[in-house]
C-alpha cells in the first residue's frame, strides 16, 4: 500500500521511521513549515522533516493545507492510506476523503477518554493509573472516529509527560505498522466510540503552569509532572519564576497560609497549600540552573515565612 505520513514531533518521526523499515512504501510525507526556536529564533526543521530529508523522501511543509495546490501535490502521490500523528492541524474534508482507506491516525490515550492535543498531560494531571495508545479512522470531529486498535500501559506514581510519552511513542509506532497491515489484508474492523464516555485533553498554555497554593498539595505535585517538560509548573519568588522541576506531598497539615514557606534548610524546601504541604525538590530560578532544594538554599537565603506565588 502507498502510504502518504503527516506528523511533525518526536513521537511522529519514531513512527514515521518505523513505518520506513516495513513493506509499504511511504510515497510523501506532510509536516508543519520550519518554525523559530531556542533564544536566538533560528529556523528549526520540525523532527519528521529531518527524517525524511535522511531518506530522501518527497516532503511538503504548507503554511496552509486548504491551499488547491497542496491538494494537487498530495493527489500527484497517489496515497492508498494517510497515516497522521502529532502533524498539529485538524484535516479537511478533501484530504480526509483523499485516499481510499481515508486518514488512520495515532492517538496517545485510550479513546474515547482525552480526545484533544494534550492527551498525555491531561492522564497525568487527572491522576490516572493507565494511559495508553489507540489507533482510528479521522473524521471531521476532533478525535471521534472509529477505534482499531488499543493498548494499555499503566502510569506510574512518578510518571511525568515526558516520561509517559517515551513509553507510548513505539507502542504507538507497532501499532500503526499493525493496522496498516490489518488494513491491507482487509481483517481491520474498526469499532464506533462511546460518545457519552468522552473527556477532554485541551492544548495546554503557558500560563496554565502557574502554582496556585490554595490547590491541595497532591494536585499540585501531579501538576508538577504533567506539565513536565512544558509548560513547567512555575510559581514566584521575589518577582521572579520559580520553575519547580520535581516536588513531593508532605502529608501534614500546615499551620500556615497558601504559599508561606513552612521549612527551608538542609533537609528540604516546604511550602504550605490548601491541604497538606509540598516539598520542592528541584527548582530553578529565573536565568539560572535547575538545583536541588538543599543547593539552592545555600544562595537563595529563603526563610520560614516568605510567601511564594502572585508575581511578588
Amino acid at each position: 500500500m502507498r502510504i502518504v505520513f503527516m506528523g511533525t514531533p518526536e513521537v511522529a518521526a519514531a513512527s514515521l521511521a518505523e513505518l520506513l523499515k516495513g513493506p509499504n512504501p511511504v510515497v510523501g510525507v506532510v509536516t508543519q513549515p520550519d518554525r523559530p526556536a531556542g533564544r536566538g529564533q533560528k529556523q528549526l526543521a520540525s523532527p519528521v522533516r529531518r527524517v525524511a530529508e535522511k531518506h530522501h523522501l518527497p516532503l511538503l511543509a504548507p503554511e496552509k493545507i486548504r491551499e488547491p495546490a497542496f491538494l494537487e501535490a498530495l493527489k500527484r502521490w497517489e496515497p492508498e492510506v494517510i497515516a497522521v500523528v502529532a502533524y498539529g492541524r485538524i484535516l479537511p474534508r478533501s484530504i480526509l476523503e483523499l485516499a481510499p482507506h481515508g486518514c488512520i491516525n495515532v492517538h496517545y490515550s485510550l479513546l474515547p477518554k482525552y480526545r484533544g492535543a494534550a492527551p498525555v498531560a491531561w492522564a497525568i494531571l487527572q491522576g490516572e493509573e493507565k494511559s495508553g495508545v489507540t489507533t482510528m479512522r479521522l473524521v471531521e470531529k476532533m478525535d471521534a472516529g472509529p477505534i482499531f486498535l488499543q493498548q494499555e500501559i499503566a502510569v506510574q506514581p512518578d510518571e511525568t509527560t515526558a516520561s509517559l510519552e517515551a513509553k507510548l511513542t513505539p507502542v504507538g509506532a507497532r501499532l500503526l505498522l499493525e493496522t496498516i497491515r490489518r488494513l491491507e489484508e482487509g481483517s481491520a474492523t474498526p469499532t464506533p466510540q462511546r460518545e457519552e464516555q468522552a473527556t477532554y485533553a485541551p492544548m495546554l498554555k503557558k500560563e496554565d503552569g502557574e502554582i496556585l497554593w490554595s490547590d491541595p498539595a497532591a494536585l499540585l505535585e501531579r501538576r508538577v509532572r504533567g506539565f513536565y517538560p512544558w509548560p513547567s509548573a512555575y510559581t514566584f519568588l521575589r518577582a521572579r519564576i520559580l520553575k519547580i522541576h520535581r516536588a513531593r506531598v508532605i502529608a501534614m497539615e500546615p499551620e500556615a497560609g497558601p504559599g508561606e514557606v513552612v521549612k527551608a534548610d538542609r533537609d528540604g524546601l516546604w511550602v504550605a497549600t490548601g491541604q497538606e504541604l509540598l516539598s520542592l525538590d528541584e527548582i530553578q530560578l529565573e536565568n539560572r540552573k535547575r538545583l536541588a532544594a538543599a543547593e539552592f538554599l545555600k544562595g537563595a537565603r529563603i526563610e520560614k515565612g516568605e510567601r511564594l506565588g502572585a508575581g511578588k
